[in-house]
């Protein structure tokens, strides 16, 4: 008789089961983590490829793309609850595992995943990408994050307003504290603001269209999508708003060029700098700055209309061809060069109207780039305040006298807008040349809010665009 205890038999091995819109989501977070890619220039490469592979619909497509921006929206606020659910410094979790994590408190918190779920498809996620060490790991901190919701979680880690405003608003609403003070300190005013404009960074911007005057119109690009997904734009006359969605590059005028995706903002800023009253000629326009070329090809189409043709000039090679692509087929005279602003190969007062939409820190497009928040630094303002000075320098002597040249930024923040206006204005950028302000609010009929002039701010949470700045000048001497 044998009297050896029996053995268990051996729990067989079961391989991780790959979840294609879970694992094409950390792609897409690891790439912008690892590469500084930016989501809205990675995630649609990977999800034409997942769809061409028969993995994809587009409610697959719908749910990777909230994993992706709802993941770099909230990071400032997920790391925090990760923070509070572990025991040691945040800093010291490896990047891969944080990104699972987070994606996992998004889906606990910002989706309405059941809770069994989104713990399970995260923990699932974590054994093909990380193994079977951190998948436990990640597992344990889920489950401890199951234990409230969003709103009990900021309760747990914000300060309260009272005890630090700019940091419980950082929390709350995911933005570093530099930014919201900055924010804040351009927009004025008091709590209720603040806090719409912080709100509607982390809402997913609309699609938006535009029709290029003279090549397209709002009616072609609405009755191409449709009654059900085709609205009209709130203030630009050129543009329509893709209500649910979809792929722009599907519609023929897009793919011809005849339209493009330009948000409402800049469609304004184009307009109203074409817009601007000018006496005497009106033959030859500048965009100085021209890249990737939604604001040119605007102008170029305005400008054909009007027998004017268009300069566009833009420092790096690549974005110059990005706006050789857009202009391609305007029916006006254009040209495109690869020039610096900053040293001009063309001679003063050659211009009649300029715009000149400068590099700056990108904070008025944080809805399109969330991943921008946290890279950022409040240093960086430093590095681009000679840039732009230096550029409107050089828009103004290169219009002529009587000519108008527009300022344009997609920042709000004071030091990249009328900062610098006010110091080119008063002789601190080098300008040889006399300019005063025009107001520009009249250039944007029927758009409220634009504040006190001349110059005008637009806000995601008033007008339900980038924060594109615009100040217009004209030439005096």
């Amino acid at each position: 008789m044998n009297d050896q205890p029996r053995r268990r038999p051996a729990t067989p091995h079961r391989r991780p089961k790959k979840d294609p819109v879970r694992f094409l989501a950390f792609e897409a977070l690891r790439a912008v983590d690892e590469r500084d890619a930016y989501a809205n220039l990675v995630l649609p490469p990977l999800l034409k490829k997942a769809r061409a592979a028969g993995d994809f619909d587009s409610r697959d497509a719908a749910l990777a793309t909230e994993l992706v921006y709802g993941t770099l929206r909230r990071q400032g606020t997920y790391d925090a609850i990760v923070a509070a659910c572990i025991d040691r410094p945040l800093r010291e979790v490896d990047p891969p595992v944080l990104d699972v994590l987070n994606m996992g408190v998004h889906q606990l918190l910002g989706t309405r995943i059941p809770t069994h779920a989104a713990v399970s498809a995260s923990v699932e996620l974590a054994r093909v990408v990380l193994g079977e060490g951190r998948a436990k790991f990640v597992n344990a901190v889920l489950r401890k994050v199951t234990a409230d919701d969003f709103e009990g979680w900021v309760a747990r880690v914000a300060p309260s307003y009272e005890d630090d405003a700019e940091d419980h608003l950082a929390l709350v609403h995911s933005h570093p504290r530099w930014i919201v003070s900055a924010l804040w300190d351009a927009l004025g005013g008091g709590r209720a603001g603040i806090e719409d404009l912080l709100e509607a960074d982390n809402e997913r911007p609309e699609v938006t269209l535009v029709a290029r005057p003279g090549r397209s119109t709002t009616d072609e690009l609405m009755d191409a999508l449709g009654e059900d997904n085709g609205l009209p734009g709130r203030w630009s006359p050129y543009a329509v708003r893709m209500a649910e969605g979809g792929e722009p590059g599907a519609l023929t005028a897009v793919r011809e060029s005849r339209a493009g995706v330009q948000d409402e903002g800049s469609q304004l800023v184009a307009a109203a700098l074409a817009n601007a009253p000018l006496e005497g000629s009106d033959t030859r326009w500048l965009d100085g700055c021209a890249g990737p070329g939604g604001k040119a090809a605007l102008l170029a189409a305005l400008a054909a209309g009007r027998g004017a043709a268009l300069l566009a000039a833009e420092k790096q090679p690549h974005r110059a061809r990005l706006v050789e692509r857009s202009l391609a087929g305007n029916p006006g005279p254009y040209q495109v060069i690869t020039a610096d602003g900053t040293r001009p190969p063309w001679r003063p007062g050659t211009f009649d109207r300029i715009l000149m939409d400068v590099p700056c820190s990108g904070l008025g497009a944080l809805r399109r780039r969330p991943e921008s928040r946290w890279r950022r630094r409040k240093e960086d303002l430093e590095s681009f305040a000679p840039l732009q000075r230096g550029l409107l320098c050089e828009a103004l002597k290169a219009v002529r006298v009587g000519g108008v040249v527009g300022y344009a930024t997609c920042s709000p923040h004071l030091a990249e807008t009328r900062v610098v206006v006010e110091d080119v204005l008063k002789g601190r950028g080098g300008a040889p040349v006399e300019a005063e302000w025009v107001d520009a609010r009249p250039l944007m009929p029927g758009v409220p809010a634009l504040g006190d002039g001349p110059d005008v701010q637009l806000w995601p949470h008033l007008h339900g665009t980038d924060a594109m700045y615009l100040a217009v000048l004209r030439r005096t001497g």
